[in-house]
């Protein structure tokens, strides 16, 4: 692609009678283009964008303009050759005309500002889940060390959704007044610096489940925060994507994270964890101010929002408007909607399988099955590993749905609908009593777990489906109650394993339940159609 700048000593676009219809033979597809006048110090610039197909010869004068292999629309060819004209090439006399390239770096500079939120969003749900499965492994030597049994293991892991739970309505509402991004940086350092502390609270009961909290505080504005810049950013027709894209990184985070725990346990202590993970945060922190402020924020003029939508609004702005944003949110008419009953009553069932297994296969792995400790870990990453393909999978598939006309609703309530009876299925299988070796065990366990990713296009994308201008908001209510099972589901396993020493009871029986019922609810009442939640509705 390239970029023609000319510059004119008067501004007056007659000088230029011939431009329009100059030799735009050589441009044998053309695109849309972008005509900016910028009028200063007696200066014109014209910046074209076009695309180039050589399929003749063109006069020796031209081929000189058009360098072999370049891309044309702004951007720098492979060789970062620059390319000049004479002053009269362009019918005009008295003017100093450039056409040039410029070396931009790093590469991605270029990329659509919401192509670079997206990505660092997805980057920052990597480093979220990381910070999230570093304890589940930890746990395991944390629990030797101070003589913990399985009932304290499981309150220092749940404590982490005490604070995951209370961040999440205040994470929506912030994130629809300032925007996700801002929310999103926030939350990281938060989050970044608690985790850190672990090591220097772990002997200390009170101050060790207080930094968890920290943790889940900070991790509780993400998912809102993330659901804020894909609602103002993507279209329809690529949502599921977007969200399978950015909710994906969780998967890449989980399996990232029982990756190098192991290792790091074995050869640094059970410590290095917690200050390694913290530290990539805190990396990520200090490199979104770069590509946060590289361009002004996104345009959402393209895109058709309710009327009531607005702009980001300053950080600076009084209490006195935020408490009036806050009375504007029509509470009423979203608990009077069966949608959104339907996606609380949905989210509530999904989180109860997704993060009691979170805490615990690695110790399921590691007792019932005799694994040990990396063995253990190894053995929990295929269930988030396998989720990772199944994410794309699963995006493609309904994204391709809906661009061929099958109704939204449809293709939520079979997308969320895979996603639940498939690890109800496979866990009832891991259950059951059949002799069957642990590598069959953790390959149906795997299957099941890593189909529940389905829920990246259905449930998830809900929420920006029946309201862009209140996607945040919605996931903050639906994600409070979904962290609830972690606080009370993650701490009453443990409870029933010291009780039952049965994991088919503590682990798997409960699950299996919310995901049946879950099923029902939403088959019976999820809807996708756009509603406008105004309180006389």
């Amino acid at each position: 692609m390239a970029k023609f700048t000319v510059r004119a000593e008067n501004n007056n676009l007659r000088n230029f009678p011939n431009f329009v219809n100059h030799k735009v033979s050589i441009f044998n597809t053309l695109r849309p283009q972008r005509l900016n006048l910028l009028a200063q110090n007696h200066s014109l610039k014209f910046r074209v964008s076009c695309s180039i197909i050589e399929r003749e010869k063109e006069k020796a004068l031209e081929k000189k303009r058009i360098l072999k292999g370049l891309k044309v629309n702004g951007e720098l060819g492979k060789k970062g050759e620059l390319i000049s004209t004479s002053g009269n090439e362009l019918g005009a006399e008295n003017e100093n005309k450039e056409v040039g390239f410029e070396w931009s770096w790093p590469p991605w500079k270029n990329l659509p500002q919401r192509y670079k939120l997206i990505g660092t969003t997805s980057l920052a749900f990597v480093i979220c889940n990381m910070d999230k499965v570093n304890l589940s492994i930890a746990i395991i030597p944390m629990s030797h060390q101070f003589g913990w049994n399985s009932s304290v293991a499981g309150l220092v892991q749940s404590s982490f959704f005490w604070g995951y739970a209370l961040s999440q309505l205040p994470g929506g509402w912030l994130s629809k007044i300032f925007g996700g991004s801002k929310v999103l940086e926030v939350g990281v350092l938060v989050w970044s610096l608690a985790t850190m502390l672990v090591p220097y609270l772990a002997g200390f009961m009170p101050a060790l489940i207080f930094s968890r909290i920290l943790v889940g505080i900070g991790e509780g504005v993400s998912p809102s925060a993330a659901t804020d810049l894909i609602a103002r950013t993507i279209p329809l027709e690529e949502r599921s994507r977007a969200v399978s894209f950015v909710f994906g990184g969780l998967s890449f985070g989980s399996v990232t994270g029982l990756l190098l725990a192991p290792p790091l346990i074995q050869n640094y202590g059970w410590e290095s964890v917690f200050y390694l993970f913290g530290f990539l945060g805190i990396a990520w922190f200090v490199g979104f101010q770069l590509v946060k402020e590289d361009r002004p924020w996104f345009s959402t003029e393209s895109m058709s929002w309710p009327p009531s939508f607005s702009r980001n609004k300053s950080m600076g702005s009084s209490l006195g408007e935020l408490s009036a944003s806050l009375k504007d949110v029509p509470w009423k008419a979203f608990f009077r909607s069966k949608a959104v009953w339907a996606m609380i009553y949905a989210h509530f069932c999904g989180s109860w399988g997704h993060y009691t297994c979170l805490s615990w296969l690695p110790t399921y792995f590691s007792e019932e099955l005799n694994l040990n400790l990396t063995e253990a870990a190894w053995v929990s990453v295929f269930p988030p590993l396998a989720s990772i393909f199944v994410t794309g999978i699963a995006s493609q598939f309904a994204d391709s749905l809906i661009s061929k006309g099958v109704d939204t609703s449809v293709v939520r309530k079979i997308c969320q609908t895979i996603a639940f009876l498939s690890p109800a299925t496979c866990m009832i299988l891991s259950s059951l009593d059949f002799g069957l070796p642990p590598w069959e065990v953790v390959t149906i366990l795997t299957g099941g777990l890593a189909l529940s990713s389905f829920a990246l296009s259905g449930l998830y994308c809900t929420h920006q489906d029946i309201s862009p201008e209140y996607a945040s908001i919605l996931l903050g209510i639906t994600n409070t109650v979904g962290a609830v099972p972690g606080i009370v589901g993650v701490a009453l396993t443990g409870f029933l394993l010291d009780s039952t020493h049965s994991w088919s009871i503590s682990l798997f029986a409960p699950s299996i339940f919310f995901y049946l019922t879950g099923t029902v609810v939403w088959l019976a009442f999820a809807s996708s159609k756009p509603q406008t939640f105004s309180e006389g509705d």
